[in-house]
């Protein structure tokens, strides 16, 4: 299998990182919880808007499965802090208003040579400080991290339980358990906060999550080893990213009918852009053959438009609020491709921490 290749020589070929962790006490407090942040300290520019000649600075983020969170300037691509983290960070989320940032976390702790397995970790962070505000532990081996649009909840896939944890964002507290199909992983949620879309990469549906119900509504049958899904704004098109097939599936969300188009191997996540045109597959391969490039598809004509070179190993995707730019993680490479979207070509190249994975950007209101 590719991404039980590469996500699975990703999510279980770092099973070996991934799954072997300890965790303390849910709903810890910063001063309970073993974090280092080495930054370089955000500027009074980035922190404080004083005035609109010194808005504040944005920021995009990367989670760095060997152990830390890079946060990278958007303005001047350099990394401007790293917080270190004790286990293996798969996924990071900024939440709708740009002041939290939340991570999904496996903690690993060694016991004489052996590891002992524990429930893994939701951690949230101040997105200017990077101060840790609260530590939640969820299932095991948590895979993605999404805020509803609302921000009223933010949501974990816990892959080896076949559940998502549904945390309440006032108390920090998991409200509710949803389960799904086998192997959850990536989503994204509807930007009417109603829906999660999740892609269940131990079989071939995504679960579709009612969360007013709290309840899974139905599953859609879209293809082998789902790994990430995105959604227009309008919530009728869904796109999944088929690791095994070496396709993106697109969805019409009203009939349920499923087209495919062929990418690159091993595709990873996906992130629409923001006039809902575009979708941008990240091929990551495997670490055998590492795959390294973007495929751009149209929408509209179900069509690969372009192909980008990237990294060794393009994983996690974002776009800038502008859709100027386009952010992509390289996992064999420690590296962040910064692409130009409409020159459809990497204009810079930056050096992130270990195993970069998910990475979330700090949207411009």
């Amino acid at each position: 299998m590719n991404k039980l290749k590469l996500t699975i020589v990703t999510l279980i070929t770092i099973l070996g990182v991934f799954l072997a962790g300890c965790s303390t006490g849910s709903n810890q407090d910063s001063k309970s919880t073993k974090n280092n942040i080495e930054d370089n300290p955000p500027s009074t520019e980035a922190t404080e808007d004083k005035s609109s000649e010194n808005p504040i600075i944005q920021y995009y983020f990367t989670a760095n499965e060997g152990g830390s969170i890079s946060k990278i300037d958007t303005t001047s691509n350099e990394v401007a802090g790293q917080i270190n983290v004790e286990g293996a960070v798969h996924n990071v989320q900024v939440s709708p208003n740009g002041e939290i940032l939340g991570a999904t976390v496996v903690p690993k702790m060694d016991h004489g040579g052996g590891s002992m397995e524990m429930n893994g970790l939701a951690l949230f962070y101040d997105t200017h400080s990077n101060e840790l505000l609260k530590t939640v532990e969820v299932g095991n081996h948590p895979a993605h991290i999404v805020f509803t649009e609302d921000g009223k909840y933010v949501l974990v896939t816990n892959n080896e339980e076949n559940n998502v944890s549904v945390i309440d964002t006032e108390s920090f507290t998991i409200t509710q358990t949803i389960n799904t199909g086998n192997g959850p992983h990536g989503f994204r949620i509807s930007a009417d906060s109603q829906r999660a879309y999740i892609a269940n990469m131990g079989e071939d549906t995504v679960s579709v999550l009612d969360l007013k119900t709290m309840k899974e509504e139905k599953k859609i049958k879209v293809g082998s080893t789902p790994v990430t899904t995105a959604i227009t704004s309008d919530g009728n098109t869904l796109v999944v990213t088929l690791n095994e097939e070496n396709m993106l599936a697109i969805i019409d969300l009203e009939t349920d009918q499923v087209e495919k188009v062929s990418v690159g191997n091993g595709p990873a996540q996906v992130y629409m852009d923001a006039n809902n045109q575009l979708a941008f597959v990240a091929n990551q391969g495997t670490e055998e053959s590492p795959s390294n490039s973007v495929s751009v598809v149209e929408l509209a004509s179900k069509k690969v438009i372009s192909t980008v070179e990237t990294g060794e190993g393009s994983h996690g995707v974002v776009t800038s609020s502008e859709n100027k730019w386009l952010y992509v993680t390289n996992m064999f490479e420690n590296t962040v491709s910064v692409i130009d979207i409409e020159q459809k070509k990497v204009i810079d190249t930056i050096e992130v921490g270990e195993i970069p994975n998910g990475i979330t950007i700090m949207k411009k209101n």
